[in-house]
């Protein structure tokens, strides 16, 4: 297959890999397979995706699944312009199209007709049919499709159903070991590593509650904010008040009780 890699133009965001996962992306795309990333809120997934698309040189479409995403707002949609009815692709067909990555965050919160639409492009037809339009649309060697989903936030009702799952080539992601998380939170935050360590150490230490207290841990995401509130001359309390306790919880009593073990661990 003689696929050629674009120069990249743009700065390529950084990213500390923790495994193969960059090999596998590009393995990935050379070979024309649709990846799916899993893995808790704030790990790393999205900058993961834009790292890999800036380094390959590729266009990259990202959509935010939501409730009522629907497969129209991927595909498009006739739309009134200037007195006339015109077709309007969506960031789906355009990456089709156009060639790119087509990235969709947190999948399983789109409507259920989403998939339907995906599951051609997901197999060795690699086709998109435009039922509006007549169309069928041929996925060139350039286009990717990635969809990403929290496991822990899956139900009944909100699931990715096995075969959509296995239409996918997966990684599976998690939150950096100590070490490197205080590199990277150090490296975005400008905040020095002495100072990152403890905040880093409480994130940990919340994280074990997931589950019990909180239905989600602290993210690599929140430690960022929290460290970036600390550089610009915030106290280490009120930091981790706003950026790590506050988003994690409404309940009083669980603030509380996280305050507390924040307030022994950090000074």
């Amino acid at each position: 297959m003689n696929v050629m890699l674009k120069a990249a133009h743009a700065e390529i965001p950084a990213y500390s890999p923790s495994g193969n996962e960059c090999a596998l992306f590009e393995k990935a795309w050379m070979r024309q397979l649709p990846l799916l990333l899993k893995g808790p809120t704030g790990c790393g997934k999205t900058r993961f995706v834009s790292h890999m698309a800036a380094k390959l040189g590729l266009p990259l479409s990202t959509v935010s699944c939501h409730d009522d995403l629907s497969a129209a707002d991927l595909t498009g949609r006739y739309l009134l312009k200037g007195g006339d009815t015109v077709w309007v692709d969506g960031p789906l067909t355009r990456a089709v199209r156009e060639g790119g990555v087509c990235y969709l965050d947190e999948i399983v919160e789109a409507r259920k007709d989403v998939a339907v639409v995906l599951h051609p492009l997901t197999d060795d037809r690699r086709i998109l049919p435009l039922e509006r339009t007549g169309e069928v649309l041929e996925a060139p060697p350039g286009f990717m499709l990635v969809v990403s989903y929290n496991p822990g936030y899956q139900n009944l009702l909100k699931a990715l159903k096995p075969s959509t799952r296995q239409r996918f080539v997966a990684i599976a992601f998690d939150f950096l070991p100590k070490a490197a998380e205080i590199a990277v939170v150090a490296t975005e935050s400008g905040l020095d590593e002495a100072r990152v360590t403890p905040l880093v150490a409480l994130a940990h230490r919340l994280r074990a509650l997931k589950g019990h207290d909180l239905e989600e841990g602290v993210s690599t995401r929140l430690l960022v904010y929290c460290a970036c509130l600390i550089d610009s001359g915030m106290s280490a309390r009120e930091a981790v008040r706003a950026a790590m306790i506050e988003p994690l919880t409404d309940e009083p009593d669980v603030r509380a009780a996280l305050l507390e073990i924040a307030d022994a661990m950090i000074r």
